[in-house]
């Protein structure tokens, strides 16, 4: 299925945490969007791979995406290969996207720059004529570019290239985030509270991701925001466009 807007994470939350926001932005503005993580999380301090498989397709759902797609590459040796390039490559022919969001280009958890240097690579070549990938029907599928590759800001506080306005969409993204019940949630009396306590499972982890919408909003004139980072600069027709 074709999407305007591709979101792609190495872990099943990664998407939920740092850009959900601007993607229900930009559902409510007509785009559509498809959900794409690279592993399922399965080296996770609490929950299992089947519970967060569980938890990340109920998140789709309430999002409104069209489609949650998991390559299923193994958290925390994900490899730099030819093998998982291909996988993302066939990916991003198939639903042929205008926009990729990916992973920060740096970050506390490694898995994160190095899916943002494989996502970015897998763009290029996906638009090569020699590399060949075949579709489900195993035809062959047509070369794709996306238009444009954004990162995402993660844990660390990365300088942004640009800020998207969520002020509005702030309540329904920490409503996305909670999906993730076994990762979240360890601050509720629950079904997953006798878990094991990591640095993000707790209330004050909820608290620093509405602090950091606040803080990356606050340059910028918005109330909260998401930010992101590019590989080459973006143009404006308008210097009026620009908040």
């Amino acid at each position: 299925m074709k999407v305007d807007i591709l979101a792609i994470g190495v872990h099943p939350d990664d998407v939920e945490l740092s850009s959900s926001g601007t993607l229900l932005r930009h559902i409510d503005l007509g785009y559509t969007v498809g959900l794409l993580d690279l592993t399922r999380g399965e080296l996770g301090t609490r929950g299992s791979a089947e519970i967060r498989t569980v938890e990340a397709a109920a998140s789709a759902k309430k999002m409104g995406a069209k489609f949650r797609i998991n390559l299923d590459m193994p958290d925390g040796f994900m490899q730099y290969e030819e093998a998982n390039l291909r996988k993302i490559i066939g990916v991003i022919r198939s639903c042929q996207p205008g926009i990729v969001l990916a992973n920060a280009l740096g970050d506390r958890h490694p898995d994160h720059g190095r899916a943002a240097k494989l996502v970015s690579d897998a763009c290029f070549y996906s638009g090569l004529m020699k590399i060949e990938t075949l579709g489900e029907d195993g035809k062959p599928q047509e070369r794709w570019r996306p238009k444009a590759l954004y990162h995402y800001i993660q844990d660390q506080n990365r300088k942004p290239d640009f800020v998207v306005d969520i002020s509005p969409y702030l309540t329904k993204k920490m409503e996305l985030i909670r999906c993730f019940a076994s990762q979240f949630d360890d601050h509720k009396e629950g079904k997953y509270s006798k878990e094991a306590k990591t640095p993000i499972s707790g209330a004050d982890f909820m608290a620093f991701i509405q602090a950091k919408g606040r803080s990356l909003g606050r340059e910028a004139g918005f109330e909260f925001a998401e930010g992101f980072e590019v590989s080459r600069y973006p143009g404006v027709e308008d210097l009026f466009d620009l908040k």
